[in-house]
C-alpha cells in the first residue's frame, strides 16, 4: 500500500499529474470521491462547452437566411441540449478511466484525508477507511462554487453551476449574479434558447471585469443587443424565494437607488472557493492564507513531501493552469529542473458569443506598472474572413512596450477568438517582438491575420484600416 506519489483528487491539475509521474516511472495512485475528471472534465468546461455549442447551432438555425438558407423555424429542446451535455462529459470521463489504465496508475475510489507520517486515509461510500502511504503526496482536491451570505444556495430557486447544466425545464427567466467567464456563458446560453436574461456584477466594470475595458464595453455592446440585461456596479441585497419565483432586491452602488426584480431562479456565479476543509492539513501543520494552501514555485507546502496545485492555492483558477503546475511540480519531484510557471503568460478564455480571450497585461495596467506602451486594434469588421462567417463583432486589441518592442499583452474578443490567443502566449514565451509579427506572414483569409494587422497598427503600418 506503500506509493512513490499520491494525487488527491482527479482533476485537471491531478489527473495530469499522475500521468506524468507515471511516465517518470513513479508508483502512483490517485484517489477521486465522485468522477474521474473532476469538476473540469464533469461539471465545468466540458459539458458548458457542449452546451454552448448547442445555444450556437440553436443561433445559427434561426438566422439561416443571412446565409442563404431557408429552413423551417427552429424550437429549443432544452432537455435535449442537457442530455448531449451529460454525454459528452461522461465520453470524456471514460477517456481519463482508460488513460488510468494506460500509465498503470491505481484508481482510489473515496474521500481522501491527509494522516500523520506521509498517509492518506481513504473514506469509501461504505463507511470503510483504507490507509495508503507515499513518499510524496499532492492536494489536488480543486474548488466549488463560492456561496455569498446574502445568496444561500438552495439547489432549487438560488443555484450554482452545476444545477444550471442539469435543470429539469427552461426557466422563463433568470437573474445572474457574477460577470465572470461562468456567468457570461450562461447568459448567452440561457439568452440564447429563450429565457429572460439579468446579469448583475458588483464591479463597475460589469461584464468580464477582468478583462481589457474596451472587451468589456463590447460584450456588453453585444450582450444588450441580444436582449441581456447588464447592470453593473450593483450589488445584490437580498433574495426573497417564497412563493412560486424569486424577488431580487439590488442596489446601484454608485447612486444608491434600489429596485426589486422578478425571476424564476437565480443563479449565483460568484466565483469560486477552494475545497481545504477536511482534508487533514490542520493534523499535518499545513499553512493557509485566506482560503488557499501557501505553497513554494514548485508548489511544495511547508510540510516536507505534501504539495498543492490547482484551485486550493492561490493563482488562477483555470484547468490548464492546474494542469501545468501539476506537471511541474512532478518533473520536480522527480529530480527534473522545471522553469518555474510564468503566472503573467497564462490565456484566459470566456466561450460565450462572441468569445473573449487574453494574455498578459491590459492597457491599463501596462500603464500603471510603468511601461510606456504602444497599443493597436483591429476590429473584425474590416477581416474579409470574419465577414464572410457572419461574425463581424469584436476586434484584436495589442499592447507593446513602446521601447523595446517586448510584447506585453493581447484583448481579443469575436468568433473563434479562443483558439488564436495561443499564438500571443507563445510568441510572448519566445520574447518575439512587435516588428517580428508584423514580418510573420498569417495565411489568407483568416480571423488569425488580425494579430499581425494589430500588431501593425500600433506601429502605424497597418495595411487594411
Amino acid at each position: 500500500m506503500k506509493y512513490d506519489l499520491i494525487v488527491i483528487g482527479s482533476g485537471p491539475g491531478g489527473y495530469p499529474a499522475a500521468i506524468r509521474a507515471a511516465q517518470l516511472g513513479m508508483n502512483v495512485a490517485i484517489i477521486e470521491k465522485e468522477s474521474l475528471g473532476g469538476v473540469c472534465l464533469n461539471w465545468g468546461c466540458i459539458p458548458t462547452k457542449a452546451l454552448l455549442k448547442s445555444a450556437q447551432v440553436f443561433n445559427y438555425v434561426n438566422h439561416a437566411e443571412d446565409y442563404g438558407i431557408k429552413i423551417g423555424s427552429a424550437k429549443a429542446d432544452f432537455a435535449a441540449m442537457i442530455s448531449r451535455s451529460r454525454g459528452v462529459a461522461d465520453g470524456m470521463s471514460k477517456g481519463v478511466n482508460f488513460l488510468m489504465r494506460k500509465n498503470k496508475i491505481n484508481v482510489i475510489m473515496g474521500r481522501g484525508k491527509l494522516a500523520r507520517g506521509k498517509k492518506v486515509e481513504v473514506t469509501d461510500d461504505q463507511g470503510k477507511v483504507t490507509t495508503y502511504e507515499a513518499n510524496h503526496i499532492i492536494v489536488a482536491t480543486g474548488g466549488r462554487a463560492r456561496e455569498l451570505a446574502n445568496l444561500p444556495i438552495d439547489g432549487k430557486k438560488i443555484i450554482e453551476y452545476r444545477k444550471a447544466m442539469t435543470l429539469e425545464k427552461l426557466p422563463k427567466s433568470m437573474v445572474i449574479v457574477g460577470a465572470g467567464a461562468i456567468g457570461v456563458e450562461f447568459a448567452y446560453f440561457y439568452n440564447s434558447i429563450g429565457t429572460k436574461v439579468t446579469v448583475v456584477e458588483f464591479m463597475e466594470q460589469g461584464l468580464v471585469p477582468r478583462e481589457d475595458k474596451d472587451v468589456s464595453k463590447e460584450l456588453t455592446k453585444v450582450f444588450k443587443k441580444a436582449g441581456i440585461e447588464v447592470l453593473a456596479n450593483t450589488s445584490v441585497e437580498t433574495v426573497d424565494t417564497k412563493g412560486r419565483g424569486c424577488t431580487v432586491n439590488i442596489k446601484n452602488r454608485k447612486t444608491g437607488k434600489t429596485e426589486e426584480i422578478k425571476c424564476d431562479v437565480v443563479l449565483s456565479a460568484a466565483g469560486v472557493s477552494a475545497n481545504i476543509e477536511d482534508i487533514g492539513l490542520e493534523t499535518l501543520g499545513v499553512k493557509t492564507e485566506k482560503g488557499m494552501i501557501t505553497v513554494d514555485e514548485y508548489y511544495q507546502t511547508n510540510v516536507p513531501g505534501i504539495y498543492a496545485i490547482g484551485d486550493v492555492i492561490p493563482t488562477q483558477a483555470l484547468a490548464h493552469v492546474a494542469t501545468a503546475e501539476g506537471i511541474t511540480c512532478v518533473e520536480k519531484i522527480a529530480g527534473h529542473h522545471p522553469e518555474p510557471i510564468d503566472y503573467n503568460n497564462i490565456p484566459g478564455c470566456t466561450y460565450c458569443m462572441p468569445e473573449v480571450a487574453s494574455v498578459g497585461y491590459t492597457e491599463a495596467a501596462a500603464k500603471e506598472a510603468g511601461y510606456e506602451i504602444k497599443v493597436g486594434k483591429f476590429p473584425f469588421s474590416a477581416s474579409g474572413k470574419a465577414s464572410a462567417a457572419g461574425a463581424k463583432e469584436g476586434f484584436v486589441k495589442v499592447i507593446f512596450d513602446a521601447k523595446y518592442g517586448e510584447w506585453l499583452g493581447a484583448h481579443m474578443i469575436g468568433y473563434n477568438v479562443t483558439e488564436m490567443i495561443a499564438e500571443v502566449v507563445a510568441a510572448r514565451k519566445l520574447e518575439t517582438t512587435g516588428h517580428e509579427i508584423i514580418k510573420t506572414v498569417h495565411p489568407h483569409p483568416t480571423m488569425s491575420e488580425a494579430v499581425m494587422e494589430a500588431t501593425a497598427a500600433a506601429y502605424g503600418e497597418v495595411i487594411h484600416l
